[in-house]
């Protein structure tokens, strides 16, 4: 399978799901906590709301998944993790499937713009981290570390162009609302702004599927406890042909708002820079 967009960084985040499949934030930090907020009554508003809202609890867990379809094959990863809104970091722990480049779990950590991964299949010493620029990978990190980030995946709402109240389901004790529609995600670019807004920009130059469909699940204050996206993009570079389309389904559930998230930007003695001469050609 062979990515729309190529890029020598890459190599080491989307080998990941080509491998499978050959086989089988917001824009600006928070202030936790804001007794003020509340879910709106209009659907667009309230999915549209749900990133910064969200914010403003300062942390939360994560748990994500990330399924791989394309004509007869098919992938699945998942992770666990947090993303701390304050400090604009987080972690997750990705177990990848039978087949996958690596073996094991992958680590990735995540900064507006940046992306630390270790075990990354990509031959890189035991222990060490590969540090890339979101901008360098074809899909911005939303789907080619085997998972998106916590705060990704909630800033793309801020791109809804669609918004439907589905009905009320209860998760967790507690009462969520459950909507449904389409995002842009070169809106949620814009309305995200800054590094935070650089991998929902590459993202949207690459999925073949301009209108994303999603599924989001909101509480009473509007925080997003559950959200689920669809991307699809075409597997042989060029081709429209349904055989030759790969679709990607994204979930990323959050909880346990305001409880402390274990992430660190590695340190620069653990980052190992890949020679010129290793890189794959363009």
């Amino acid at each position: 399978m062979k990515h729309t967009v190529r890029t020598t960084a890459s190599a080491a985040t989307a080998a990941l799901l080509v491998a499978a499949l050959a086989a089988c934030g917001g824009a600006d930090a928070h202030k936790p906590g804001s007794s003020a907020d509340q879910l709106s009554a209009d659907p667009l508003t309230a999915v549209r709301s749900a990133a910064d809202i969200t914010g403003r609890t300062g942390s939360a867990k994560a748990a994500t998944e990330l399924t791989t379809e394309s004509a007869d094959k098919k992938a699945v990863f998942k992770g666990a993790g947090g993303y701390d809104y304050v400090k604009r970091i987080g972690r997750l722990d990705i177990d990848v499937p039978p087949g996958a480049a690596t073996t094991g779990k992958i680590v990735e950590v995540v900064l507006p713009g940046t992306v630390y991964l270790q075990n990354s299949g990509a031959k890189i010493p035991e222990g060490k981290w590969v540090k890339l620029d979101i901008r360098q990978l074809p899909d911005g990190n939303l789907v080619s570390s085997g998972a998106t980030d916590p705060a990704s995946a909630a800033g793309a709402l801020r791109g809804a162009v669609t918004a439907e109240l589905v009905g009320t389901e209860t998760a967790g004790g507690a009462e969520l609302k459950h909507y449904k529609g389409t995002l842009d995600l070169t809106k949620a670019a814009e309305a995200t702004g800054g590094r935070g807004g650089d991998g929902l920009r590459m993202a949207a130059q690459t999925f073949t599927v301009k209108e994303v469909p999603y599924e989001a699940w909101l509480d009473g204050q509007g925080r997003l406890h559950k959200v689920t996206q669809t991307f699809s993009f075409a597997g042989v570079a060029g081709s429209k042909q349904p055989k030759d389309q790969v679709q990607v389904v994204s979930t990323v559930a959050l909880s346990e708002f305001g409880q402390p998230v274990q992430a660190a930007e590695p340190a620069a003695t653990e980052i190992y820079s890949m020679k010129p001469s290793s890189s794959p050609a363009q």
